[in-house]
């Protein structure tokens, strides 16, 4: 089966375009020995990454990391890890900054159906 991008419409400048980050490349990851099960990082996640079960975070939607760091800056116990900024939504982002495509393609029109 192939993989399946994830895909989200925004605006940026005026300028309306689809994202869509790449699967299986996020850098997330959770150590469940060291989760204490606060729920902070389920709290501040922006894309309903993470969710409580079984009194531990686990990661629920891996794919919809946008690895901007928010989980591990607020985790106290460092049971989470990602590689902030160096993923599909920066490349996308940044791409749209600096006025161009990102390296990876990431905005193909192909890539996203209606």
């Amino acid at each position: 089966m192939a993989a399946r991008a994830v895909c989200l419409r925004a605006e940026f400048g005026g300028r309306r375009t689809r994202l869509r980050y790449l699967p299986n490349v996020v850098t997330l990851t959770l150590d469940a020995e060291k989760c204490t099960g606060c729920g902070l990082c389920v709290d501040v996640c922006p894309h309903g990454v993470l969710a409580m079960g079984d009194h531990q975070a686990a990661i629920v939607d891996r794919d919809a990391c946008m690895e901007c760091g928010a989980c591990v800056r607020n985790c106290a116990f460092q049971a989470l890890s990602v590689r902030a900024g160096v993923g599909c939504a920066a490349a996308v982002l940044n791409g749209m900054i600096r006025g161009g495509g990102p390296p990876c393609d990431c905005c193909a029109e192909s890539a996203c159906s209606d």
